[in-house]
């Protein structure tokens, strides 16, 4: 998953559940096989209502708004995904942890998530449908800097979570750690002065510049698109028919706008593409 090294630091949580769509737990309601009332592509077929499993507290992605409402740019994709097939969408909300586990398990069709299927065991279990977002390395300094590239950072301060990939990355291009918790820190130190730059992930850095348009930092450099990774909707193999509609339908989203309408909405830009 995309988010688990730095993206933590634009989870939202919110501690009251609210009534209606979304509102059922799978982390703490009972195992129920999602193939009780027929395949998936069966359901897609007969237009009837698909489950998807989400986290709900993971600010811009899934969370519930000021009125309590299931939002963010994964949910309002699976929604027009929906939308486009004709059939109802059921959210139920689980931790992180249990996700996965979850949709192996039957407890729900899908996974909406930011779930980039990176690794080989999941790649075995899990499919993928046609991404709806992508992400990979900025980097970031003050607007005045004469930091232009990640070739540039050799030597220089730059602010870092030592257990991430970034830190990581940094650290190989030569620069100079300084150790944060996360992404504000570390912007926020640039702005002090206290750094000179970060590397991080794309998503989180857009997130955080359009909630605070005044911020003294800009993106200096992005990484190549064959660096990037996208993020789609999940399902168990064994699924090929439904996961061929809901790239179709991806795709249809893609070419009418509504991908680059919501990116823009959560992030001031259009995610969907490279």
């Amino acid at each position: 998953m995309l988010k688990k090294f730095v993206l933590g630091t634009i989870a939202a949580v919110v501690l009251a559940a609210c009534g209606g769509e979304g509102s059922n737990s799978a982390s703490s309601a009972p195992a129920q096989s999602g193939a009780a009332s027929g395949s998936l592509i069966e359901r897609i077929n007969n237009k009837g209502t698909i489950t998807v499993g989400t986290e709900g507290t993971y600010a811009p992605f899934t969370y519930h708004d000021k009125d309590g409402k299931l939002t963010g740019y994964d949910v309002e994709v699976t929604r027009a995904v929906a939308d486009k097939l004709g059939v109802k969408v059921e959210f139920k909300e689980t931790q992180w942890d249990s996700m996965m586990a979850g949709l192996k398990a039957g407890r729900f069709d899908v996974v909406a998530n930011q779930v980039g299927l990176t690794s080989p065991e999941r790649q075995a279990t899990f499919d993928k449908s046609e991404p709806y977002s992508w992400s990979g390395a900025v980097l970031v300094a003050r607007k005045d800097s004469n930091i232009k590239s990640i070739d540039d950072i050799k030597g220089v301060k730059t602010a870092q979570s030592l257990t991430s990939n970034y830190g990581e990355k940094a650290k190989a291009a030569g620069a100079e750690l300084v150790p944060v918790d996360g992404l504000a820190q570390s912007l926020t130190l640039i702005e002090q002065k206290r750094a000179d730059a970060t590397l991080n992930d794309e998503l989180a850095v857009l997130d955080y510049l359009k909630k605070n348009p005044n911020a003294g930092v800009k993106i200096v450099w992005s990484a190549p698109a064959d660096e990037k990774v996208g993020s789609g909707l999940i399902v168990n193999k064994g699924n090929d028919e439904a996961l061929a509609k809901f790239s179709t339908a991806m795709n249809e989203l893609k070419a009418d706008g509504t991908l680059k309408k919501l990116g823009e909405q959560f992030f001031g830009k259009d995610i969907s593409v490279k």
